[in-house]
C-alpha cells in the first residue's frame, strides 16, 4: 500500500530509528553466537525490537516489513514465556540475519524514495515452519479457535502464569525534547500495546487526526489508562522500552477510578455524587512542572541532518577565509593600531574555537563501521568452512563522517580478501604448524592529523615471486625483480585487474577489490601501505586524514603562484648551498641530508611556473615525507603558516588535465588562490615521469 500522504520527516524518522534497531539487532546476533545461546535479557530485547518494528512499519503501512516482524515476535514470545524451552539456536540466528538483510534492502528502497516491495513470503514460511516445529518439540498447545488473534491469545500459558483478575493502570509518558512527531510516537505506543491489554484510553485522543496534538503532548505529556490481565511488570517494561522516552509515571488504580477516567477521556458526563480522584487533564497538568525540570537536566543528544552540518562547515570555512582577509590585509598590517590587533586576536581565537567545535560535531567513531565487519567474517567463515576470529581494537577512534562513508567499502574488500586469499584452511594451517583457528586484527589509532586503520591476518602471506610473475604476465612491470623493493612488489596488488587467485569464487578472483581500496582512499587524501611475510601473514595499513575540511598548512611562493603544503608532511626547511646539490646517474638532482639522499623537486620546472629564482642558494628547500617517501621541494620563499579551507579542484582539471601532485586549492588571506600539494604523489618516480613528459 502506498504512503504518499505521509510527509518526508516521518519517513526519515522511521528509516533512522528502524536502521538503528536493525544494526543493533545484527550485532546482538553476532555477540550471541559467541556463546551459542540467547540470554534472558537478549530474548527480551529482541522481542522489543521486533515489537517496535512491527508497530512502526504498520503505522507507515509497510505491511511486508510489519508482518515479518510480527512473526519473529511470535517466536520470541514463545521462547520468553516458556520455561526451559528447547530451540535450534543456529537456525534461528540464520533466519534472523536473513530477515535483517531483508530489512536493510527495504530501508534502502525507502531512503531512495522507492516503495518497499520486497517479497517476504519465503522468509515468513521459514519462520512459520520454525515456530510450529519449536512448539511441537516442546509440547506447546495452540488455541486453534483463536489462531488469528493477538499474540496474548495465541499460545497456551500454564496456570502458574495466568492472572485471573483484571488490573487497572495509569501512566504519563514524556518524550525527549526535539524528538519531534510526538503524536505519531504516541500512536505507536497505543497501537502496539493492544497485544498486552483488554482496553486502553488515552489523552489526547485525536493523535492521528489532529497534528496540533503533538504540541499538547509536548506540554502535558501523553496519558494512558488501561485495563489488562497481563502482569504489571510486563506492562511497565513495555512502556519503558518506548523509543525516545524521557520521563514516565506509572501507577496502579482501582476499577472505579479507571472507569471515571475512561469516561472523562470519552467526554461522557460523570455523576456529581461520584468523586473522581483526578480527571485526566488535571492529572497531566499536575505533573508538568516537575517533569520539565528533569527534561532540561537530562536532554543531552539530538539528531541533526548531515546536510545541515555540511552547510555549517562550509560557512565556518568562509568565515575563516574572511577573518584571514581582514587580519592579513596589507593596508591594515602596515598600521600599528593596538585596538585592531587586540580585536583581531580575539576574532582569530573565536573563529579557531568555532572550527574545532564544528569539526568535533562532524566526528563520529569508527565503531559502527568496524562492527559491520563481524557480519562479513561470520558469513564467509560459514561458507568457506574456515575458523577465524576477528579482533577489533580502537573502535572509539573518531573520523570525519564524510571520510567514514568512503572507507566502508575498502574495509569490506580487505576483510574479504584476508579471509579468502590470506587465511588458510584448517588442514593447511595445522600442516604449517599454526593453530587451526585463524585471526584477523582490525585496529584504528591516531597518528598526528591522520588516522591509521590496520588490518592484519596470520595467513599465508604474499609470495613476492608469484606477484612479480603475475605482474609481468599482465604487462604491469618491465624492470627486473631485484631492482624492485618489497614495498613496490607488494603494492602490485593495488593495480586494477590484478589477482593471484587461480579460480574465481563468489568472494574474489575477478581482479576487483584492492584497486577500489586504493581509489577510494586517494579520493579522500589517504593512502594504502601493504606489508607481508611469506607464511606468517599480511598487514594492510590505511592512512586517512581526520577531516577533509580545514588543515594547517605552510604557504609557499613560486613566481606569482602560491602553493600550500600540509604542516604534518613537512620535516624541515633550510637554505642549501650550490655545492650540496649533485646529480645521480640518470641526471636527476639530489641532495644529501645527514647521510640520506633525497630527490630535489623544483616546483617551477614541475608545474612550468615562471620565476626569477632558479639558483638553489637563492631559494629554499622544504623536506617533505609521506608513506616513507620523501623529497625536497624547491620554492622561492616561505609565506608563513596558516589554517586553510580545502576546496576541491575544478572538474575540468580533475577530468582532463589530471595534474599530479595537487590535492585541492584554497583561498588565502590576501584573496589569492593557493594550490594544495598532495605530498604522497610527489615521489621520485612521479618527479622523473612528469619532467620527462614535459
Amino acid at each position: 500500500m502506498g504512503n504518499s500522504y505521509i510527509d518526508q520527516p516521518m519517513i526519515e524518522a522511521y528509516v533512522y530509528e528502524t536502521s538503528q534497531i536493525v544494526e543493533t539487532l545484527e550485532q546482538l546476533m553476532i555477540e550471541s553466537e559467541k556463546f551459542n545461546t540467547f540470554t534472558e535479557e537478549s530474548i527480551n530485547e529482541i522481542f522489543r525490537f521486533m515489537h517496535t518494528i512491527k508497530g512502526s512499519s504498520a503505522m507507515m503501512m509497510y505491511n511486508g516489513m510489519s508482518t515479518l516482524a510480527h512473526r519473529m515476535e511470535d517466536v520470541f514470545f514463545v521462547i520468553r514465556e516458556q520455561d526451559n524451552i528447547e530451540y535450534d539456536f543456529t537456525l534461528l540466528v540464520d533466519i534472523i540475519l536473513e530477515s535483517i538483510d531483508y530489512y536493510k534492502i527495504e530501508l534502502m528502497k525507502i531512503r531512495e524514495g522507492e516503495e518497499p516491495d520486497g517479497d517476504s513470503e519465503e522468509l515468513l514460511a521459514k519462520v512459520e515452519v520454525y515456530l510450529n516445529e519449536m512448539k511441537t518439540n516442546n509440547g506447546i498447545k495452540t488455541d486453534k479457535k483463536n489462531k488469528k488473534t493477538d499474540t496474548k491469545q495465541k499460545y497456551y500459558i500454564s496456570p502458574s502464569q495466568k492472572v485471573d483478575e483484571a488490573r487497572y493502570y495509569k501512566s504519563v509518558l514524556r518524550f525527549k525534547k526535539d524528538s519531534e512527531m510526538e503524536n505519531i510516537r504516541a500512536y505507536t505506543v497505543v497501537h502496539n500495546i493492544v497485544d498486552l491489554v483488554n482496553e486502553v484510553f488515552y489523552i489526547p485522543s485525536d493523535i492521528i487526526e489532529n497534528d496540533e496534538s503533538a504540541d499538547e503532548i509536548k506540554k502535558n505529556g501523553f496519558q494512558i489508562v488501561l485495563k489488562t490481565k497481563t502482569e504489571e511488570e510486563k506492562i511497565k517494561k513495555y512502556l519503558e522500552g518506548t523509543i525516545f522516552l524521557d520521563e514516565m509515571t506509572f501507577e496502579s488504580i482501582d476499577r472505579e477510578a479507571y472507569e471515571n477516567l475512561a469516561k472523562s477521556v470519552q467526554g461522557e458526563e460523570i455523576p456529581e455524587d461520584v468523586k473522581v480522584p483526578e480527571t485526566s487533564k488535571k492529572f497531566v497538568e499536575k505533573k508538568v512542572k516537575k517533569v520539565e525540570v528533569s527534561l532540561s537536566s537530562k536532554q543531552s543528544i539530538i539528531s541533526v541532518n548531515v546536510d545541515k552540518l555540511d552547510k555549517l562547515m562550509d560557512m565556518v570555512g568562509e568565515l575563516v577565509i574572511a577573518e584571514a582577509m581582514v587580519s592579513q590585509n596589507p593596508e591594515v598590517t602596515n598600521l600599528e593600531i593596538e585596538s585592531f590587533d587586540k580585536a583581531s586576536r580575539q576574532l582569530h581565537k573565536i573563529s579557531s574555537e568555532l572550527q574545532d567545535m564544528v569539526m568535533a560535531i562532524r566526528m563520529v567513531p569508527l565503531s559502527t563501521t568496524f562492527m559491520k565487519m563481524h557480519r562479513i567474517v561470520r558469513d564467509m567463515t560459514k561458507k568457506l568452512e574456515k575458523d577465524v576470529d576477528l579482533l577489533v581494537y580502537g573502535e572509539e577512534t573518531e573520523v570525519d563522517k564524510n571520510i567514514i562513508e568512503k572507507i566502508a567499502d575498502p574495509l569490506m574488500h580487505i576483510i574479504r580478501n584476508s579471509l579468502d586469499h590470506g587465511i588458510e584452511g584448517k588442514e593447511d594451517r595445522l600442516a604449517a604448524g599454526k593453530e587451526s583457528k585463524g585471526t584477523i586484527v582490525l585496529e584504528a589509532k591516531n597518528s598526528g592529523s591522520d588516522v591509521l586503520i590496520i588490518i592484519k591476518d596470520d595467513g599465508k602471506g604474499l609470495d613476492k615471486q608469484k606477484l612479480y610473475d603475475k605482474a609481468v604476465m599482465n604487462g604491469l612491470v618491465q624492470e627486473a625483480m631485484e631492482n624492485m623493493s618489497d614495498r613496490e612488489l607488494y603494492n602490485l596488488i593495488l593495480h586494477p585487474g590484478f589477482s593471484t587467485k587461480e579460480t574465481v569464487t563468489e568472494f574474489s578472483g575477478r581482479g576487483v577489490g584492492m584497486d577500489v581500496v586504493a581509489q577510494n582512499l586517494q579520493s579522500v587524501g589517504g593512502s594504502v601501505l601493504v606489508e607481508s611475510e611469506l607464511g606468517k601473514g599480511t598487514t594492510i595499513i590505511l592512512k586517512i586524514p581526520l577531516t577533509l575540511a580545514i588543515i594547517e598548512g605552510m604557504n609557499l611562493k613560486v613566481g606569482e603562484t602560491r602553493f600550500t603544503i600540509p604542516i604534518m608532511s613537512i620535516k624541515e626547511s633550510f637554505r642549501p648551498k650550490n655545492e650540496e646539490i649533485f646529480e645521480d646517474t640518470d641526471g636527476n638532482e639530489m641532495i644529501m641530508v645527514r647521510g640520506l639522499c633525497y630527490p630535489v623537486l623544483r616546483l617551477h620546472d614541475f608545474y612550468e611556473v615562471e620565476t626569477e629564482v632558479t639558483k638553489v642558494n637563492d631559494g629554499i628547500l622544504i623536506m617533505v615525507e609521506e608513506n616513507e617517501k620523501g623529497c625536497c621541494i624547491f620554492a622561492d620563499e616561505l609565506l608563513g603558516q596558516q589554517q586553510v579551507v580545502v576546496k576541491s579542484l575544478p572538474e575540468y582539471i580533475k577530468k582532463y588535465k589530471r595534474i599530479r601532485g595537487l590535492g585541492g586549492c584554497t583561498l588565502l588571506g590576501d584573496g589569492s588562490i593557493s594550490l594544495i600539494l598532495d605530498v604522497g604523489q610527489l615521489d621520485m618516480a612521479t618527479v622523473v615521469e612528469n619532467l620527462q613528459a614535459g
